[in-house]
């Protein structure tokens, strides 16, 4: 419960004014017993605004003790006798503005009580108030009696708080309906709630609008989440009432229902006023959004760090999450770490997972274990998840497939996915069937890849091109890929096209070779060609990497093509390394020419053997050189088997004339 307005002393006028605002703030909710309802919060709850008015931030002090502590002070704004005046040279100024203030304090509050006792029910009404605020909830009831029979609404409403907090729900209520009747918003607000909470929405929904239109941003904020809760459009309408007046949970709740129907702008501001207001929720979504923002405007990422470290001093563990990974994406994993380690130990899993992978990454996998472990324990599965691959990876296939099993049964796409192929590996295929569908249906475009590559298997080619599909339209490129070779089999060109480019949007190397080899073989698109050639060889795709060579050879880039021939040669490409021979040849590097036909050769290369069968030759050894005829037979293709067949038929007729 709090009082709205200033502490300290006031006019009767302005005492009056305050008790009229006498209301709970949905933002610092009372948790000892007899509070008045309290408003309902989306998420996690935060922590209490320091300080304010009221008697939940004030000491239960007696008016003797009161009166004792600050010593006398004269009636009539006499002067302090000078054995007792305090010399502000000597003392801490704030002490002796307090203690003035207190004694000034204690001489309004007895002039009060005068008037009160004399039959003054305005005053009775003032220092009821005075008394309420200050704990002394004995004494400051037969005065708010007096003042709300009287016919005070002020006194009506704080009658109704005292009341409450005594636990006497039922007269507060009357009380507060007696000054909601005769006007007063507080407690239309604080008698909505209580009638919501004993579950008369219709009722409570009245008073509660009543507070609204007389001004009352809480009497808003507790009518939009009346509102909200059925599902009631005009809920926004409130919240914006109950925010423009200041109320940062109701800016925050607008923000998430902007955000909801995808008005990011509108929402992105109304997170910002929360969040100037310290709403750690607030603050971490605004952090979200710039850093969604930051994908085309890197500026934005020190704002949204800014914004995820006030979240998270605020005590919000997904914001100390949310910045250790942009820490870690910056390249200061020793603060990143930091951050997670906070965020972990206050109960966030994904910040242990993320720890844990750090550990993992290092080999370190003891600490891995333990941060999986605490994932798990705060409830991610995806720590179950991880450690069964912290287990493959060390070689403790059993324990991995227990941890796949327990992630699975809690329904975790990716370890249904896992443990099928753990099946499926044993050779228990009937077993893994069923985890490709739990992990397809779940949401996995691996398991459904690996369930269409199940039916493919089995000849079941409907059924294996439905979850290709299903799988592709995830982005899965190598599905895609299996589609387009589906197409371009089937005589459809047009339809291979655009299922190798969906291949290789999706990263598959070989779905971007391929489109580059259809559109190479159209010959109206060479550029787009060359590109995803590059794309694919840039991945490591060998065949791609001999394309490229050929195609710098092609224009005089002797050099490139060297680069790109020694690459995917050195990857163990036969064609690649011939090529390279070829190239070394003609820039008289003769010797190094020989080792990379040799190689090529040896992987069963017909060319590169006939092309060593010839310089054998040359060099004067017949024997070599029908040694590596024979191979380039062996080898083929066909006219190189017959080029070669005519060199060994001469050899012989040479060696035995």
């Amino acid at each position: 419960m709090r009082l709205i307005g200033k502490s300290g002393t006031k006019s009767g006028a302005a005492v009056e004014a305050d008790t009229d605002a006498w209301a709970e703030s949905a933002e610092s909710p009372d948790n000892r017993p007899g509070a008045l309802p309290a408003q309902r919060t989306s998420g996690l709850s935060e922590r209490p605004a320091a300080g304010g008015f009221g008697p939940d931030s004030l000491v239960h002090v007696s008016t003797r003790q009161f009166s004792a502590a600050v010593g006398p002070y004269g009636a009539g704004g006499e002067e302090v006798p000078s054995g007792a005046a305090l010399d502000p040279a000597g003392l801490d100024p704030t002490s002796f503005e307090t203690a003035l203030a207190a004694r000034e304090s204690a001489a309004l509050e007895a002039r009060h009580r005068q008037a009160a006792d004399g039959g003054d029910p305005e005053a009775a009404g003032r220092l009821g108030t005075l008394l309420l605020r200050r704990g002394d909830l004995e004494d400051a009831e037969p005065y708010l009696r007096a003042a709300a029979a009287a016919g005070l609404r002020a006194a009506a409403n704080n009658l109704g708080v005292l009341l409450h907090q005594q636990g006497h729900r039922a007269e507060a209520g009357q009380w507060w309906r007696q000054a909601a009747v005769a006007g007063s918003a507080p407690a239309a607000h604080a008698l909505g709630l209580q009638l919501r909470d004993q579950g008369e929405e219709e009722a409570a929904e009245y008073w509660l609008h009543f507070a609204a239109d007389h001004g009352h941003p809480l009497g808003a904020y507790a009518l939009g989440d009346l509102m909200e809760h059925r599902r009631d459009v005009r809920a926004e309408r409130w919240f914006k009432v109950s925010a423009d007046a200041g109320h940062r949970e109701a800016a925050y709740r607008l923000a998430r229902m902007r955000e909801a129907a995808g008005d990011k702008e509108t929402a992105e501001a109304w997170y910002r006023t929360a969040a100037a207001r310290s709403h750690a929720r607030a603050a971490l979504r605004l952090g979200v959004l710039l850093e969604e923002r930051a994908r085309t405007d890197r500026s934005l990422l020190e704002e949204a760090a800014r914004w995820y470290r006030q979240s998270a001093q605020n005590g919000e563990p997904r914001a100390a999450c949310a910045l250790g990974f942009l820490l870690r994406d910056s390249g200061d994993i020793a603060a990143a770490a930091e951050w997670w380690q906070e965020a972990a130990e206050a109960g966030d899993g994904n910040a242990a997972n993320a720890l844990g992978a750090l550990h993992a990454s290092r080999g370190e996998a003891k600490e891995a274990e333990h941060w999986y472990r605490t994932a798990l324990d705060a409830g991610d599965q995806n720590g179950a998840f991880n450690l069964g691959l912290l287990c493959a990876g060390t070689g403790r296939d059993q324990q991995a497939e227990q941890w796949y099993r327990r992630a699975a049964y809690a329904g975790h796409p990716e370890a249904c996915n896992a443990l099928a192929v753990v099946l499926l590996q044993r050779g228990d295929e009937s077993g893994a069937e069923p985890w490709f569908s739990k992990a397809a249906e779940a949401g996995s475009v691996d398991g459904a890849f690996n369930l269409g590559v199940l039916h493919a298997g089995r000849g079941e080619a409907r059924q294996a091109q439905e979850w290709y599909a299903r799988a592709a339209a995830e982005g899965h490129g190598e599905a895609a890929l299996q589609l387009a070779v589906a197409q371009e089999q089937r005589g459809n060109l047009a339809g291979a096209l655009e299922r190798y480019r969906q291949a290789a949007a999706g990263g598959s190397a070989e779905g971007a070779f391929r489109l580059a080899s259809v559109l190479d073989r159209r010959g109206d698109a060479d550029a787009e060609a060359e590109h995803w050639y590059a794309l694919a060889a840039d991945a490591g795709h060998r065949r791609a990497q001999v394309r490229m060579g050929v195609r710098a050879a092609e224009r005089g880039a002797l050099e490139i093509a060297e680069s790109w021939y020694r690459r995917a040669a050195e990857a163990g490409s036969r064609s690649a390394a011939f090529n390279l021979g070829l190239l070394l040849a003609r820039q008289d590097s003769e010797a190094e020419a020989m080792l990379w036909y040799t190689r090529a050769a040896d992987a069963g290369h017909g060319r590169a053997a006939l092309r060593l069968a010839l310089l054998a030759l040359r060099r004067g050894e017949p024997v070599q050189a029908e040694n590596w005829c024979r191979r380039a037979i062996d080898y083929g293709p066909a006219e190189v088997a017959e080029r070669a067949g005519r060199l060994l038929g001469a050899l012989h007729a040479e060696l035995s004339a």
